[in-house]
């Protein structure tokens, strides 16, 4: 694979419903990274089969490209458009889901793979996933979406094995600096 002077290192973002992953791949976003948002695939499925965009529809879908393709399902499908991403800078990838699909990048990507993992306390989570304006979730759907993750997406691993962990439980500001913090290391170390 053909990877940018720019591009030495792939960054994964992991991390449970709510934690606050969509923001921190905004920040990379601004700064001009490339984004692959594996949930995409999910969205993308559930209106292509004309299904209401809701979180039985996308457990079920996303449970059905597994079934389908494997436990790696989304890495496969997004593998093409990582390659690309890759090509043109430094990347990022939102709802890396499974370790099934960390062990198909380590084996396919020959440059280091971090693993940034967002931790927000459960009840901050639930909080934010019932205020949420699309995709919102009272507690036991919230409840449910972790069990099912936990469970059935092989979730924990991932985020278990995480190269470093941000805590967010607090501002948007002192994620950001959080964040600037982890980006100068990110660039400093040559791996």
């Amino acid at each position: 694979m053909e990877i940018s002077e720019k591009a030495k290192k792939l960054l994964i973002v992991v991390g449970m419903a709510g934690c606050g992953k969509s923001v921190v791949v905004d920040y990379f976003k601004q700064k001009n990274w490339q984004v692959i948002y594996f949930g995409g695939v999910t969205l993308n499925e559930v209106k292509k089969r004309n299904l209401p965009v809701n979180q039985s529809n996308e457990k079920m879908v996303r449970e059905e490209l597994r079934k389908i393709h494997g436990m790696e399902a989304y890495a496969k499908l997004e593998f093409p458009n990582i390659k690309k991403a890759l090509s043109q800078g430094p990347t990022i990838i939102d709802g890396l889901y499974s370790w099934s699909e960390y062990k198909f990048l380590k084996k396919h990507i020959n440059i280091p793979i971090i693993l940034l993992a967002i931790y927000t306390p459960k009840k901050l989570r639930y909080e934010r996933l019932a205020k949420r304006k699309f995709r919102g979730l009272n507690y036991k759907q919230a409840e449910l979406r972790d069990f099912a993750e936990i469970e059935n997406l092989e979730k924990g691993g991932p985020i278990a094995i995480a190269d470093q962990t941000i805590v967010n439980d607090g501002s948007i500001e002192k994620l950001n600096s959080e964040l600037d913090k982890f980006l100068i290391d990110f660039n400093s170390d040559t791996d």
